[in-house]
């Protein structure tokens, strides 16, 4: 185990934005939104869609993520449906983490509206609560968004401490408050425990986080393996992961969506691979990059999570490559008819573009550099109009294999165009 001293002095800070999508409308247009009760929808046009995040102001009137828009419209017929903006949100997370950074260098960005900063060696910026009220009101002012921060000595509790008190609050959570406030409260209440989980620990006789602390690790590992170690250790407050910051050269690249809705059908889980490819080949190109290996993330609902990979002869940047891989992966690994929760790809094996060989063959060589050219031509128009300015022809249910200027459903990005038609939404991992 890791020394458990080191981790008693460590100061770390937990930001999570408060209803994101909604404020960063309700900041954008306050004459149209704030105040009011409103919902990013995944379809705001199909009463089916469905309810990715509410405001307050819903939330008091029963409005819930994973409801659909005809649910939420009943239980409060004032609702404001808005149609979702990616461009617009990342922009915001980029204020956010900006705000973050001028703390500490060491800032964990775990979604596109929550990040850990480690500042235990910041304290030229005042007391850790100074430091959180600091980044709060710079986010305020600067952004005109709510967010909640927790204040602990490791990661687990400070999101947990983040989770207590909702929207526009500062909380403080030591390991030794643990009994007292969370160990009489259910297991699912523990972050990284979800329902079915607290089933299972219902059946060991295990209902509280406190009879968790308390448990036997080996009756823990053998019904759950290296899981149950790590679910006592929690219990007891102890978490050493680091706060972990993006450098800039990369390991790998990727992204992750979570769905609210769980996908079952081949062609739904694949339109989300052609936006993750999509995504993450732009991110590798903007790095200058080419990766060898392409891995696939796949979570069902009760949390099971499995990594597939396969490495590429010749290294690749082209979403053609990354996509037709992930299939492959998918086909081979995942049974169609198996719901899947949460959908990921990762590009390992980076290297500089410029400084790795790249070997054709005799039918591509002279296709190549006007496909680069193409692609950078694309890649131009996206960073100057937006997202929505280019989409593949497959996010549209066609071809993946072509790309077109789409300029009829201005507004329309990526995600949004497969939360029109699917009716489920994902989250960036960065």
């Amino acid at each position: 185990m890791a020394d458990q001293g080191a981790s008693k002095r460590r100061i770390i800070l937990h930001i999570d934005m408060n209803a994101f999508y909604c404020s960063v409308h309700a900041a954008e247009e306050p004459e149209i939104y704030k105040g009011k009760p409103t919902a990013v929808a995944g379809s705001v046009e199909l009463r089916k869609g469905i309810v990715v995040t509410s405001s307050y102001e819903a939330r008091a009137m029963g409005v819930r993520t994973g409801i659909t828009v005809r649910q939420a419209l009943t239980v409060c017929p004032e609702l404001i449906l808005i149609s979702p903006n990616f461009d617009l949100y990342r922009k915001y997370s980029r204020g956010f983490l900006r705000i973050a950074g001028n703390y500490t260098p060491l800032v964990e960005a775990v979604s596109i509206d929550e990040c850990f900063l480690d500042i235990t060696g910041s304290s030229q910026f005042g007391s850790p609560v100074e430091i959180a009220e600091t980044i709060a009101r710079r986010v305020k002012e600067e952004l005109s968004l709510p967010c909640s921060i927790g204040i602990a000595p490791n990661k687990l509790l400070a999101k947990m401490a983040s989770d207590m008190r909702k929207p526009n609050a500062i909380t403080i959570l030591r390991r030794r408050e643990m009994p007292e406030l969370l160990w009489g409260k259910p297991c699912q209440t523990l972050y990284g425990i979800g329902s079915k989980t607290a089933d299972k620990l219902l059946r060991l006789n295990i209902r509280t986080i406190g009879e968790l602390a308390a448990a036997d690790e080996k009756v823990l590992t053998e019904r759950f393996g290296v899981y149950g170690a790590w679910m006592k250790q929690a219990a007891n407050g102890i978490d050493d992961a680091p706060v972990v910051p993006l450098h800039d050269a990369p390991k790998s690249i990727g992204h992750t969506t979570t769905l609210p809705a769980d996908l079952t059908e081949r062609e739904q889980y694949r339109r989300v691979l052609l936006n993750l490819a999509d995504q993450t080949t732009r991110r590798l190109r903007h790095q200058r990059m080419v990766g060898t290996t392409v891995q696939i993330t796949i979570r069902d609902p009760d949390m099971r999570t499995i990594t597939r990979s396969s490495t590429l002869a010749i290294p690749t940047d082209t979403i053609e490559d990354v996509y037709r891989i992930a299939c492959g992966l998918m086909d081979d690994h995942w049974k169609e008819g198996n719901p899947v929760r949460l959908l990921g790809i990762t590009l390992q094996g980076l290297s500089p573009k410029e400084d790795t060989p790249l070997q054709l063959d005799l039918f591509s060589y002279e296709e190549k550099p006007r496909k680069d050219k193409l692609v950078s031509a694309l890649d131009s128009l996206r960073d100057k109009y937006g997202e929505d300015a280019i989409l593949t022809a497959g996010m549209l249910g066609d071809d993946p294999s072509t790309l077109i200027r789409n300029k009829k459903i201005r507004g329309t990005s990526l995600q949004k165009d497969f939360l029109r038609e699917k009716s489920a939404d994902g989250e960036n991992d960065y």
